[in-house]
């Protein structure tokens, strides 16, 4: 029964979504204290060993890890992105959801006539992996090809979002040293050595590899949570993939890239508490031009911007992958308009105004309105999950409510059994 009940947790993620709910209370209620416990370390106060160097920059290396892990099976044989060929389509969609946001950006600087927020428009250019992951699971499911090419979009512009940052908003003290970039690739000409000898267990790739991999980008001054997104394709895999997660297939695979997935699952899924904790402490009275800039960008440039590249990019040739209609793309797009992670931190740099800063990171946090939004669409024009009759719908949403009930319930039922009931006494 624990079992079950912590498997819901996870699928609906409700780890990050508690850790980002207590952070903006924890913000608003206690902000100093809060900020403090941000930058608490047990090696003391001038440590850069941190809370939340630990969960952005030690912990999401993993959840980089996995969905790279997705992306490399959706490459195989049999995936969403296979032949190659296949990729073009999402690589052009992340183009279109990068140019769409920057445009809407501007123009809404424009309308408003505060250019103080102009160099803002490098914060809604990135999707928020951990919740569009989630959101796209919840309205696609799991095996659905939409996930795989979101997965694909939003790593993808999250590079993009890190190149954004080394280019346009460097920090003076920390420049960007690219010469480290030769030790991420000697680290995966490591990985494809060890690929090469037989090593089967996934610790070297991750600790070896994986290591020198994480040094060479945090030297560099770029985002080391990035790690293991250059290692990963390198572990030895199944010759094909049997569906985004191998259990929906009903296959257990063995295979190093397979047990690398099951080690890091669970603690990855529960971990996004600590991650959307440290990163979602927004202030609610932050709210300015910026906000519905960060916002307005989000929400419609990214939804324009990679519906307009994906349509355009399948009349040309380079097609959508099999089971994506033009409905599914635009409801794609809606979900890559969730930003929190890369969007908090360009706001961090893009700004040294903390007014600006604080009214920037309320619109990433404001994105969060495009999940009623896709759902809504998703029900209306029978999107992925949705795609039923109205009674099957119907049945659909009232159990995904009624499934974390039921757990509660259950789990307490040997605490409330140990009681007699009223009129069963002696």
């Amino acid at each position: 029964m624990i079992k079950k009940s912590i498997n819901l947790l996870r699928e609906f993620s409700l780890p990050l979504i508690l850790g980002v709910v207590l952070a903006v209370v924890w913000a608003n209620v206690d902000s100093h204290g809060y900020h403090e416990a941000l930058h608490w370390s047990p090696f003391g106060a001038h440590s850069e060993l941190t809370l939340h160097f630990f969960f952005n920059d030690i912990f999401m290396v993993f959840f980089f890890g996995i969905a790279a892990k997705e992306i490399t099976e959706s490459c195989l044989p049999g995936g969403a992105l296979n032949p190659p060929r296949k990729a073009v389509n999402p690589l052009l969609a992340t183009v279109g959801g990068v140019l769409g946001p920057i445009a809407v950006y501007f123009a809404w600087t424009a309308i408003s006539g505060d250019h103080a927020i102009a160099r803002g428009w490098g914060v809604p250019t990135a999707t928020d992996i951990a919740l569009a992951w989630l959101v796209a699971r919840l309205v696609f499911g799991k095996g659905h090809p939409a996930v795989a090419f979101l997965l694909l979009l939003a790593v993808a512009d999250d590079g993009i979002g890190l190149g954004i940052i080394a280019i346009f908003y460097p920090d003076p003290s920390h420049p960007v040293e690219p010469a480290w970039l030769l030790a991420v690739a000697g680290a995966m000409a490591m990985a494809w050595g060890m690929r090469k000898r037989g090593i089967t267990s996934w610790i070297p790739y991750v600790t070896v590899a994986g290591g020198v991999s994480w040094y060479a980008l945090y030297s560099a001054h770029l985002h080391p949570a990035l790690a293991l997104v250059a290692i990963v394709p390198f572990m030895p895999h199944a010759a094909k993939d049997e569906g985004l997660f191998e259990e929906d297939a009903g296959h257990a695979h063995n295979d190093t890239l397979s047990r690398f997935e099951h080690a890091f699952k669970l603690p990855v899924d529960l971990g996004l508490f600590g991650f959307g904790l440290m990163n979602a402490g927004v202030e609610l009275g932050a709210v300015g031009d910026a906000t519905w800039g960060v916002m307005f960008a989000l929400i419609i440039g990214k939804t324009l911007g990679v519906t307009g590249f994906a349509l355009v990019g399948d009349k040309l040739g380079f097609k959508l992958p099999e089971g994506m209609k033009p409905k599914t793309v635009v409801a794609t797009g809606m979900v890559a308009a969730l930003g929190l992670t890369v969007a908090l931190f360009v706001a961090g740099v893009a700004f040294t105004d903390p007014t600006l800063q604080a009214a920037a990171k309320m619109g990433a946090l404001g994105s969060v309105a495009a999940v009623p939004l896709v759902v809504g669409y998703a029900v209306l024009f029978r999107v992925g999950r949705f795609a039923k009759t109205t009674a099957q719908v119907k049945k659909a949403v009232t159990g995904a409510f009624q499934r974390p009930v039921q757990a509660v319930e259950a789990a307490a039922r040997p605490i409330t059994g140990a009681f007699p009931r009223p009129g069963r006494e002696g």
